[in-house]
């Protein structure tokens, strides 16, 4: 078990990595005022098997990854090892959050999700932040 459990850590490490995550909310709040982004907050825990098969999955599409860099400042946040401000639930995981510059939620959802519905999740965040400017 332990060794699963440094496995699934250094894996998560090399995919945050990977992404080029921020791990500070206040950070990616900063950012998204300046680009006015709004901001994808992806929530895990270092034994998650679920968040494992997203990351491995639908974070690794090319049209994904697209979308997310270009329209997201993005905000990774393992419940295990970085702050979690408190308006963000953290049980179960993966959760998925979009929120605006303030802090606002324009989107929730909670587990794995394949691609069209990651990429509906996007359109739902872009129409309410447009909303919302």
């Amino acid at each position: 078990m332990k060794i699963f459990v440094a496995a699934a850590f250094f894996c998560t490490i090399l995919l945050s990595a990977e992404m080029d995550w921020l791990h500070d909310y206040k950070v990616a709040q900063e950012k998204a005022a300046l680009s006015k982004k709004p901001i994808y907050v992806f929530i895990t825990s270092d034994s998650c098997k679920w968040c494992r098969k997203f990351e491995t999955t639908t974070l690794k599409d090319e049209a994904v990854l697209k979308r997310l860099y270009g329209e997201f400042e993005l905000v990774h946040i393992s419940r295990d090892r970085h702050n979690v401000p408190q308006i963000f639930e953290t049980s179960p995981v993966p959760r998925h959050y979009f929120t605006d510059a303030n802090g606002t939620i324009l989107y929730s959802s909670l587990g794995h999700r394949g691609v069209e519905c990651f990429d509906a999740f996007m359109d739902n965040a872009q129409k309410k932040n447009k909303v919302s400017e």
